[in-house]
């Protein structure tokens, strides 16, 4: 166990701001005893420390991460930060420790990196999950899909929806952790997005939608109904996000590409 004194540390709640305190606290030599995003309420009598989110530094550790153990365990780090295991930050920073100590445990089956690896693979499935369940919308000639996952999956469904896409501009919303992947002129970038307005969808969709629905009354018959059956198929917790599902509506104007050519603005390169 370290002996660096302890802190609660809080940042900005992305990977960056995290691997920033990854490295100030070995620059420091304190120990974060958790971590607080930026809406979280301190409830332990540590020391309380706001940390900046300094790219070079991210950078910095994010290199060292592959040097002190492999790039299989940089991969596993950055991969764990975006699962929804329960005080994440705090387990993987216990790991980095120990791998720049030299004493990271090698044995896979080990509580603390089997906790982790669990958790991953929850994270994988639920991106599959999605991958397939999306349903981008018309909203004026820019498509918009929105999901409510419980791990961060924008990262992982940025590559199959890209590729799909990559002329078009699409913007991916996670209502659960208020961000939003915009991909816009070849360019992508995941931002923060506390609240999404959408006006009404443009005509030709709103037109889809209705020919959906009929299609769906003309071919289902009432005795042959199967609730059972359509859970496993659409489980309802991703019926919520679905837009074959929500009331009609009439056709509105739907929002424009200059939204989402801003929001990509010193945005990431294609993958």
């Amino acid at each position: 166990m370290s002996t660096w004194p302890q802190r609660v540390l809080r940042y900005d709640g992305t990977y960056a701001g995290f691997l920033t305190c990854v490295g100030e606290s070995f620059r420091q030599r304190i120990y974060p005893f958790y971590f607080l995003p930026p809406r979280g309420e301190q409830t332990g009598l540590y020391p309380l420390q706001a940390v900046p989110t300094d790219p070079a530094l991210a950078q910095r550790v994010y290199r060292a991460l592959a040097g002190a153990a492999s790039p299989a365990f940089r991969r596993l780090v950055t991969y764990g930060f975006l699962t929804d295991l329960p005080l994440r930050e705090r387990n993987l920073f216990d790991l980095i420790y120990l791998a720049f100590h030299q004493a990271l445990p090698q044995d896979p089956a080990d509580g603390r990196i089997l906790v982790l690896t669990r958790a991953i693979r929850r994270l994988v499935d639920e991106a599959e999950h999605w991958q397939g369940r999306v349903r981008l919308a018309d909203y004026g000639g820019v498509l918009v899909g929105q999901l409510a996952p419980q791990a961060r999956v924008l990262p992982l469904l940025r590559l199959h929806f890209c590729r799909r896409l990559p002329e078009g501009a699409f913007l991916l919303h996670d209502q659960t952790h208020r961000e939003g992947l915009f991909w816009a002129g070849g360019k992508w970038k995941v931002r923060p997005v506390d609240r999404l307005d959408l006006d009404r969808p443009a005509r030709a969709e709103a037109q889809c939608r209705q020919l959906w629905r009929r299609f769906l009354q003309s071919v289902a018959g009432e005795g042959a109904a199967n609730p059972a059956l359509r859970q496993t198929d659409l489980p309802l917790r991703f019926r919520g996000e679905t837009a074959d599902f929500h009331a009609p509506c009439p056709p509105g104007r739907g929002i424009s590409r200059d939204f989402l050519s801003e929001a990509s603005k010193n945005a990431d390169s294609p993958p």
